[in-house]
């Protein structure tokens, strides 16, 4: 309750919601209020309560409307508890709260009030229909894990939230274990690509196959001592000839052969 009565401007606008639960514990020295609306004027609130435990110096006020000018629809202290209250409806489409303590509590002390935006199924009802009292409220509070038409209804295991309970504990387990699965087979990749990486051969550079070069006698025939490796070698050095090596060509027959 006391995040929405901080002192700025959006504390004097209207809140429009479809659904919500409001909580209070143990919360002092406040002078709360706080107006919320629904989206369609042919709606109204519904108001009850999971959890009604207030101080006697502290009191919830209801207005049924914008402003908490009028006497209040309710005035709730340490006499009432939530089922005595029940359920609130309001006439209009707006609720005003009005939250008012003083410096002493204990942790006991708050409540946990569920409003919801409800609607006559004369209006006409493309929603979800609650079962006892047979108002329309939205869809998407179904199965939410909060209790918005009061009878249970729009949160039923049975039919209509067949995952909530203990599916909804073995789904979670399953996106563990499906995590963990993936955890590891990307491990597994990447062990894969390192052992492959390091029983890659080296490619050839040009220092080693001017070694090569030399190994097979690109030097000639009674060439000295092998060159450094940063000498230029003589021969095709990038075919490597054979065991013999090459022989140098003469110049008479190199003269010959331009003749012909």
């Amino acid at each position: 309750m006391d995040s929405l009565c901080k002192d700025h401007f959006l504390q004097r606008q209207y809140r429009k919601l479809d659904g919500g639960v409001l909580w209070s514990r143990n919360e002092r020295n406040l002078d709360c209020t706080v107006t919320f609306q629904t989206h369609s004027i042919l709606q109204r609130f519904m108001l009850h309560f999971d959890l009604l435990q207030l101080d006697c110096n502290d009191h919830l006020y209801v207005y049924d409307g914008a402003h908490a000018t009028a006497p209040p629809k309710a005035d709730l202290s340490c006499r009432n508890t939530k089922q005595q209250v029940g359920a609130l409806f309001t006439r209009s489409n707006f609720v005003t709260l009005k939250y008012v303590t003083d410096n002493w509590g204990t942790d006991a002390n708050g409540f946990k009030l569920v409003i919801t935006a409800v609607k006559d199924p004369k209006h006409g009802c493309k929603e979800f229909r609650c079962k006892q009292r047979e108002f329309c409220v939205s869809a998407d509070l179904t199965c939410d894990g909060v209790d918005h038409c009061a009878d249970g209804s729009d949160e039923d295991t049975a039919t209509l939230c067949p995952d909530s309970g203990n599916g909804t504990h073995s789904g979670a387990w399953a996106a563990v274990a499906a995590g963990a699965a993936g955890l590891l087979a990307l491990a597994a990749l990447l062990t894969v690509c390192c052992y492959c990486r390091r029983r890659a051969p080296a490619p050839l550079t040009h220092l080693h196959l001017q070694q090569m070069a030399s190994s097979n006698g690109a030097g000639g025939k009674g060439a000295g001592p092998a060159a450094s490796p940063a000498t230029r070698l003589p021969g095709n050095w990038a075919h490597p000839a054979g065991p013999r090596g090459y022989r140098a060509a003469r110049p008479g027959r190199l003269r010959a052969r331009a003749q012909r």
